[in-house]
């Protein structure tokens, strides 16, 4: 499988190995981590992130990209898809979450590339590609209800905030599901 997206700043790409040293750069951070699960890890277990995102992309055709400047080539974080299980609001594939799947755009920078608006960019070219090239219809956020950076981010994308759920992946942590405009 293989996806490159072009945006006026950036290229999206799916991740490879090497984006390693990227990972583990946020998930040490805690001011990055307390907004996608809350707990840091060390950085060791920055392959096994990425494995896990490689994972999506072969269970459902969409994952992760990487967001590479294109001025440097540096990677300055991830925006991409998962699925939840909306009965419980697990992490799963389409095919365990069947009728109950929902596909979530997300985003995660480390934190010296926070407002300059990568993010928003970024979302926006695989939000529009998810559509096209997916199928997928109805497309939500979850965001954790203090975290107004990607709150702003959400509006950016037209994006509206309505009810608050716990995910079961992260001890019941709540967060508000945000909805995109179809």
């Amino acid at each position: 499988m293989s996806a490159v997206l072009e945006t006026e700043r950036l290229v999206l790409r799916l991740p490879s190995p090497e984006d390693a040293a990227m990972a583990a750069e946020y998930i040490v951070d805690p001011e990055v981590m307390r907004y996608i699960g809350g707990e840091t890890a060390p950085p060791e277990e920055a392959p096994a992130t990425v494995e896990r995102w490689l994972d999506r992309w072969e269970q459902d055709e969409i994952g992760p990209f990487m967001l590479e400047r294109r001025s440097d080539g540096v990677v300055v974080g991830r925006v991409g898809f998962l699925v939840w299980d909306t009965r419980d609001w697990h992490q799963c594939t389409f095919a365990e979450g069947d009728a109950h799947a929902q596909p979530e755009l997300g985003w995660t920078l480390v934190r010296a590339h926070w407002g300059q608006g990568y993010a928003t960019e970024a979302a926006i070219a695989v939000r529009d590609w998810g559509r096209r090239e997916r199928g997928i219809g109805h497309l939500v956020s979850l965001i954790e209800p203090t975290n107004t950076r990607s709150q702003a981010v959400a509006r950016r994308l037209g994006a509206e905030p309505t009810e608050t759920v716990r995910l079961t992946a992260h001890d019941g942590v709540p967060v508000v599901v945000w909805v995109h405009p179809a």
